[in-house]
């Protein structure tokens, strides 16, 4: 088996840095995953640094496969100093986490829920999952493994997930901009659903 890892954080560190700051946890029965920081201006962004050591493996099939199935990282960015955002680390740790503790596939479209604020005071405590390959390019692997795709995470509050579990994860990102959101606005208000 390859070791994924150093190639990734290497491709974090291409597109987005370096980090200054890292925090790593491990959940009984996972692997370790880290949480690295990287500013940029008035932009601090989270990256999950693990998630993609497996593949994600569909949760119906009788047995995993160790080398096929789609891998990725969680990337989160919001804007720096509005909010205890640094608090992050654990939740972003959790849903990275998830492939291996629930077995879902983590995909663009998908809503992930904390079940709690993401950080102290946050109106989120879900995010959807957005289309990669803005902030950080995929990482193409050896075949037979599938590339390491980078997922941004866009804070959602309950009334957005909500709709979104309604309408689709399309129709609230065109709400968004159509609104004018700024989604890396960590104290932002739930965007008009009306």
């Amino acid at each position: 088996m390859v070791d994924v890892l150093p190639l990734v954080e290497a491709r974090l560190r291409t597109a987005l840095g370096e980090p200054d700051a890292r925090a790593a946890v491990t959940f009984l029965g996972t692997d370790r995953i880290e949480v690295l920081r990287f500013h940029e201006g008035d932009i601090v962004r989270y990256a999950t640094l693990g998630m993609s050591a497996q593949p994600m493996s569909d949760p119906t099939a009788t047995l995993a496969d160790p080398v096929k199935g789609p891998r990725a990282e969680l990337v989160l960015s919001v804007r720096a100093g509005l909010a205890e955002t640094d608090k992050v680390l654990r939740p972003l740790a959790v849903l990275a986490a998830s492939p291996q503790v629930e077995g879902v596939i983590v995909a663009p479209g998908a809503s992930l829920d904390i079940g709690e604020p993401l950080w102290p005071g946050a109106p989120f405590s879900s995010v959807l999952v957005a289309e990669p390959g803005g902030l950080v390019e995929d990482l193409a692997l050896d075949e037979p493994l599938d590339p390491i795709r980078f997922l941004p995470l866009l804070p959602m509050t309950a009334n957005e997930a909500a709709w979104k579990r309604v309408h689709g994860a399309q129709a609230l990102q065109e709400r968004w901009l159509a609104h004018g959101t700024d989604l890396r606005d960590p104290a932002r208000a739930s965007v008009s659903l009306a």
